[in-house]
């Protein structure tokens, strides 16, 4: 008996369903209602379209009703909103909002693919004519036709997420001025502080202006904005206004069918991906979903877990059974000519949930040194105390980030530890990597940690470490300290100087030992640990972590 499959928006998770099940079963009717006037379309590559690295709109384009019809027989229908859904009918009521005609749809399946919508500050001003969000092609359309023919000479971005990082590297290389203000303490949520800070650090060098610790009150101005009061009491003016605070998951179809919504407010799935409605399934930036590492239900709106979920909801409507075994969290943006990359979960998280975690840092060359074009990046992994198991990784760089930052996606999708890390067999010739990679190194360091061989000193105790009255040893070469900085009250002892200096270093007294990016410390510690001074630590990432959160 054919059955009838409904599926509410397309893009990400609503296409790849539709085509995933045509591909198990050529007898099932599909029909995909999308209120947007494009069915399947490359989100992530909007702020790029703006920028003109895209040069056509079509590119963007994945799928369109008339390729998913002649490839697929998916009957697709753009301009479409869902406005009601009736369980005990089984039907959808559709609004054709070219014609305004209203009319309902019979199903034995639906897929409910919302997504989310950005989050618009209720301030004054908010509606003006040149205020934009990015959600699909029109918003970017809006952006794109206002600056070809406003010429905006300053732009407000309101929110530091990963979209407007992105947006705000395409409209620079526009010549436009570019403010970002985000209220919390840091851009990019998912990094720790002390990662973002590379970040803002960067973007200031590079002409972005960073204002932190900040939020939006009004936009002033009669048909367009001309300025921005701050929280601060501050004004900017400005010539364009892009709001990025986040999204929010698209629910009000859920509800008011009477679907469960999680605590996060998203839609409750089960591990199937069935609400709790067993005709209707939910995928995409609209469900609750559990963290893979921390097994905490969570919102992670993004475009690869989307597309798998569409997946598995039809390899279950076609009698495949299939799970979702949770979201981790990988995701990485370029910003300023610098990359940075996540997976897994963060140190803020762990420490909210009580968790027995350790963490380390390196700044690693992305390729052999000694092979020109080298550039460092700096990591930070998280992993278990007690088994090694990975927990997640942070990196920051300009090259070779999002190589390392999927072997370890790929290291905690597995469950492996940081001593599988050290034993990665991975691809090396002096262009790629060293014999050593960077991801071989992290597995190092963290095992040492963890064996007790290496004992860390980290910022975010620098306070209470200095409390103490510590002897800071800096082992670094003397030119080199000039050159690059030092550390208030540091000794300098080269450290291939240490064994003859031994006499002058106290042993009742702590010992904090610093270098460039750990690893001569770490030697050091190694030497004075064993010459008895048991109260000697490694200051974890070197000077150069220090000095990005000092």
């Amino acid at each position: 008996m054919n059955k009838k499959v409904v599926i509410i928006g397309g893009v990400a998770g609503g296409a790849s369903a539709a085509a995933r099940l045509r591909r198990l079963s050529e007898e099932h009717e599909i029909i995909i209602f999308e209120r947007g006037p494009d069915v399947s379309l490359a989100n992530c590559g909007l702020p790029y379209y703006i920028g003109g690295i895209i040069d056509a709109r079509k590119k963007l384009l994945v799928q369109t009703p008339a390729s998913l019809f002649k490839r697929f027989n998916i009957d697709v229908r753009t301009l479409s909103e869902v406005t009601h859904i009736d369980r005990q009918k089984k039907e959808v009521e559709v609004k054709n909002l070219k014609t305004s005609e209203i009319y309902t749809e019979s199903y034995d399946y639906l897929i409910l693919s919302p997504g989310a919508k950005p989050i618009i500050p209720d301030i004054q001003g908010i509606d003006l004519l040149n205020v934009f969000s990015v959600r699909n092609l029109v918003d970017t359309d809006n952006i794109k036709k206002f600056i070809e023919t406003s010429s905006p000479k300053r732009a407000l971005l309101i929110g530091g997420g990963f979209i407007n990082l992105e947006i705000a590297e395409n409209i620079k290389e526009k010549g436009i001025e570019v403010t970002i203000v985000e209220m919390t303490d840091q851009i990019m949520a998912p990094l720790d502080i002390e990662m973002a800070s590379i970040v803002h650090d960067h973007l200031r060098k590079g002409g972005i202006k960073l204002l932190l610790k900040q939020s939006v009150t009004a936009l002033e101005g009669d048909t367009e904005v001309k300025s921005a009061r701050l929280s601060s009491g501050d004004e900017l003016e400005t010539d364009m206004v892009v709001i990025g605070v986040g999204v929010t998951p698209e629910t009000s179809l859920a509800k008011d069918a009477g679907l469960t919504i999680g605590k996060t407010g998203g839609i409750e799935v089960n591990k199937y991906l069935r609400t709790s409605d067993a005709s209707i399934y939910a995928i995409g930036d609209a469900i609750q979903v559990k963290h893979l590492v921390t097994d905490q239900d969570v919102l992670l709106p993004l475009a690869s877990p989307a597309n798998k979920q569409g997946r598995i909801a039809a390899d279950n409507i076609a009698k495949r059974p299939a799970t979702y075994k949770g979201t981790q969290g990988t995701a990485i943006v370029r910003t300023m000519g610098l990359t940075a990359a996540v997976t897994g979960t963060n140190e803020k998280t762990l420490r909210k949930l009580g968790t027995n975690y350790g963490v380390c840092y390196l700044h690693p060359d992305d390729h052999a040194r000694y092979y020109p074009g080298f550039s460092e990046m700096s990591m930070k992994l998280i992993f278990a105390r007690v088994d090694g198991r990975v927990l997640g990784a942070q990196i920051v760089g300009r090259q070779g980030i999002d190589k390392r930052i999927d072997v370890i996606a790929t290291a905690i999708r597995a469950g492996m530890t940081v001593y599988d890390l050290q034993e990665l067999e991975l691809a090396y010739a002096p262009p790629f990597s060293s014999a050593k990679d960077p991801v071989n190194m992290a597995g190092y360091v963290a095992a040492n940690i963890i064996k007790g061989d290496y004992e860390p000193c980290y910022w975010n105790d620098w306070a209470k470490v200095l409390s103490e009255d510590p002897m800071l040893i800096d082992v670094r070469m003397e030119k080199e300290v000039e050159n690059i900085g030092a550390i208030p009250g540091a000794v300098i002892i080269p450290l291939n100087d240490l064994r003859e200096k031994l006499s002058e270093i106290p042993k009742d007294r702590n010992i904090i030992i610093f270098c460039q990016v750990g690893l001569r410390g770490y030697i050091a510690e190694r030497l004075l640990k064993q010459h008895g001074f048991t109260n000697a630590r490694n200051f974890c990432g070197g000077y150069k972590t220090y000095k990005s959160i000092a």
